[in-house]
This record gives C-alpha cells, structure tokens and sequence, in this order.
C-alpha cells in the first residue's frame, strides 16, 4: 500500500505516549544502573573521574570518542582550521586551481603529520592503481585495488608496510590505516571511472587532487571520484540561497550534539554496563534491551558527528559531500542501514548495482548482497566478530527480499488489495518492529560483543517470552508507526515540491 496512507491522530498519539513512557521507563533502569555501580571494581577502565561537583564519573570506553577530544583535539582543530582558511584564500583569489591548493595543502598535512616514508607508501598505490587505471579493463581495476586494500588488511602484509613508519605515537595506527584504507577506495573509484571514460583518461594529477583533499583523507567519507572531479572543477563557485544559514545551522548542531553526548555519558555507562555480563544479567529485560538500542545510536550520534563536521568544512569549500548516516531510530528496513553512507554510496555503486540490477531477481540479490559484505569485511579487516556481523547482516538484507517476494504472491496480493490503507500500514508495521530488533541484534556484536549480543537475544525471546517479548514487540510497533508517520509526511513535501517545480 501507498506510504501516504494515514491513521487517526488519536492513534498516532497513543503510539508516542507508549514510546515516551517505555523510553523514560528503559532509560530510568540505565540511569540507576549507572549511578549505584559507576565505583564497581570491574568498570575501573570505563569509567574516569569527570564532573567532581556533580558527583558523576564519566563512560570513557569508547577510544574514538576519547581520542577526538583528547590527544586528537587540538590536531584536528589546527588542520582543519588551517584548510578552511587556505582553502577560502584560494576560492577567492584562484578558484580555477583550487583543486590543486587543496593537495597541496593536503599533502604537506600528511607529510608533517606521518612523515616522508608514509607519503611515499601512498604515493606508490596511487601510482600503480593509475597505471592499473591505463588498461581500462575494470576486473583488472577491482582485482588491483582489492589486493591494495588486502595488502593493508592482511597481516603480515599490514604490518610489513606500517612497519616502515618510523616513530611511534599515540594515533600513528589509526592514522596509518584510516588513511591508508580510504585512499585505496577513493584510488579504486578513479580507476573504475577512468574505465568508463569513453575518450583518454585522467590524469596522475586528478587523482592526487582527489585523493589529498585533507578532511576527506584520514577519516572519510569516501566521495565518488565523477562526484569530486565534476564538483572541484566548477570555476563559478555560487552560494545557494541560505547556504551559508544552513552550514553555521549544522555546525552549531553538531556543538550541540558533542555537548549532549558529554552529558550523557557522565548519567548513563552505555557503554562500559555491558562489559560485565555477571552484572547485566541482574538488569531487567527493559533496560536490557534499552542498553542494546542506546549503543546503535551512540555509535550513528558518533558517525554523524564525524562525518557532519568534515561534510561542514567540505561545504565551505563548496562541495557536496555524502549525507550523514540515517539514524538508527528510523530505521527498520536493512537496506538502508549503514554508518558510513560514504562507503555505502562506493559499494552500491561499483558492487552492489553493478551487480543486482534492479534487484528484483533473487540469485543475483543473493550474489550481490554476498559480494557487497565480503567487499565489507575486507575494509573493515577480517576477523571473526566482523565475519558474524557481515554474514547476520547479509542474511537480513536478502531476508527483507525473500519475504517481500512471498507476500507479493498472488494470494496474498489479492488478500492484501482487500484491506483498506489503514490496516495495510498496522500489518506491515507488525513485520517492521521485528525487522528494527532483528537490526538491533544483529550489529550488537560488531558494537558491543557476541556475549552481550547472545545475552540480550536470549533475555528477550527466550527466557522473556511471552511477556517481555510481546511487550517490547509491541512498544517497537508504535515506534515504527510513528516512523511510518514521518515518512508520510515526507513523501508529501516532496510531492508538493515536485509539482511546484513542474508549474514554475
């Protein structure tokens, strides 16, 4: 049935009063959780002393979080900074070689930061993948450039490479690899473009322009190389109407959000509370599942942060770059789940389409699907919980398909077509709250770990069931509803939007 379709207001209502209350509800058992145990002997590593005149110790489990507003707070703001106001000198001054300012610039920030040999290991992948790129044979291209990224991934070969790096200190790794793994994707891009680039091809040029732009460099996202060449050779650089309002809008968002989630560390352990089983089996199964759900939107507040403030830089230097993730909590279909939606626009573009199709036959969902998440785990790093999370979430992505496939059977078309609008959406909304916790479960272990994951599974289907089972189950379909209600009014501002162009 048509997303449009809209249920009663007092419906509706009753389905926000039931999600506000299990929230506040899953939230309080969190809360106290956190606030009786934050000096347990067994979450000494977690949790560091924070605001002593509150009387509240902080969650620092997360080494990302930690790492950007510690030892890699004042890098990023010196770098950063430093681009933003190169970048408006060059916009203003040469906006036709802007693109070669920005590698420029990239690659000295590189080279300060990780040193002659790093530079060279980078300059010597993107060489061979231009070389690779000269054939215009795009299997040569992909078998090329996943070797690349092996040699980074793999060990020994991973370890063969970084061990050139001389020197050590404290984000040397993260560095090395971010950087390192990002330009072999950004590397296979161009060389996959230049294959469908019907007359000669790029330059060496275009792709170090492309590869050093620096907020894009260490940490993503990963932008097309057609989207980043069409976008950084515009000599004419015009602002939209109100686009500087929404850049300092999103900017002072994202203060907000790295604000509130310093807050909400210091009130609730998400993070460290599942690190010891023997004591999260004592939570209810509430504030169990309410601890499940609170890691995946951490860690999408987490990505969206990350990727909102590069995006905003990217935005002054007048590109458009990837959309932040779509969060979590309005999510309950697996095709639109992912963290990165850099990387997930590559891998639908070059594997996932590339090889689906329309993604209507079966077998070739099934290959690409297959093919897209051992793509994944290769640029995640092959382990055993990424080969849980890869095979848990390429079973739910071919599951959604395998299912829609069943219900558009004639039977149940027909039986389908007889119900009105109303009750269709109630139904469908059925399947999506065990499609959101089937989410849930299923990234657990890559966020959290198996234990926790296999914990939380058992507590709410097993020793759960009925009760806290249906219940929850039930308080997710009000959630979905209003999810559902969302993307009604959406699709009808887009509609109006849509006719209004067609009338101007």
């Amino acid at each position: 049935m048509g997303v449009k379709t809209m249920l009663p207001n007092y419906e509706l209502g009753f389905y926000a009063l039931v999600v506000t209350c299990a929230v506040v509800y899953s939230g309080s058992g969190i809360f106290e959780a956190s606030r009786d145990n934050m000096n347990r002997k067994a979450f000494r590593d977690g949790i560091k002393p924070g605001w002593h005149y509150f009387g509240r110790k902080m969650d620092v489990a997360d080494f990302e979080w930690v790492m950007w507003f510690t030892s890699f707070r004042n890098i990023i703001i010196f770098a950063l900074s430093g681009h933003v106001l190169f970048g408006k000198i060059c916009s203003m001054t040469v906006p036709q070689h802007r693109a070669v300012m920005y590698m420029i610039y990239g690659a000295l920030a590189v080279l300060g930061s990780m040193g002659l040999v790093y530079l060279m290991i980078i300059l010597s992948h993107c060489l061979v993948l231009y070389s690779v790129a000269l054939a215009k044979q795009k299997w040569l291209c992909y078998v090329a450039g996943l070797c690349c990224l092996a040699s980074f991934k793999v060990e020994p070969f991973g370890s063969w490479q970084s061990g050139f790096v001389t020197g050590a200190f404290d984000l040397q790794d993260v560095l090395f690899y971010g950087g390192s793994t990002f330009t072999i994707m950004r590397c296979m891009s161009f060389a996959l473009e230049s294959s469908e680039k019907k007359e000669g091809i790029y330059s060496i040029f275009d792709l170090l322009k492309y590869n050093f732009y620096l907020p894009f460099f260490f940490f993503g996202p990963v932008m097309t190389f057609d989207q980043f060449h069409a976008q950084v050779s515009t000599r004419e650089l015009r602002r939209k109407d109100d686009e500087m309002k929404n850049i300092r809008v999103n900017a002072l968002l994202h203060v907000g959000a790295i604000v509130a989630v310093d807050i909400f560390f210091h009130f609730f352990y998400i993070l460290t509370l599942p690190s010891d089983l023997k004591f999260v089996t004592r939570l209810s199964d509430w504030s169990l599942a309410g601890l499940a759900y609170s890691n995946l939107v951490y860690d999408w507040v987490k990505a969206a942060v990350m990727f909102g403030v590069i995006n905003t830089i990217a935005r002054l230097d007048h590109l458009d770059p990837p959309q932040p993730p779509k969060c979590i909590t309005m999510l309950y279909i697996f095709a639109e789940t992912h963290f990165d939606r850099g990387i997930n626009d590559w891998l639908c573009k070059y594997v996932y389409d590339h090889i689906g199709e329309n993604h209507d036959n079966i077998l070739k969902e099934l290959l690409a699907s297959v093919t897209t998440f051992a793509v994944t785990t290769l640029w995640l790093g092959p382990c055993e919980i990424v080969y849980i999370w890869s095979v848990f979430n390429c079973f739910g992505l071919n599951f959604e398909l395998w299912v829609q496939k069943f219900f558009q059977l004639g039977p149940f078309a027909k039986l389908e077509a007889k119900l009105s609008g109303a009750m269709s959406r109630r139904i469908r909304a059925a399947f999506g709250a065990v499609n959101f916790w089937a989410i849930v479960l299923y990234n657990i272990p890559a966020l959290s770990s198996l234990d926790f994951a296999l914990l939380v599974t058992k507590r709410l289907l097993v020793t759960g069931f009925p009760v806290s089972t249906l219940s929850i189950w039930f308080i997710t379909y009000c959630g979905v509803q209003l999810i559902k209600e969302r993307e009604r009014i959406l699709a009808i501002q887009e509609e109006e939007k849509s006719d209004k162009a067609k009338v101007e």
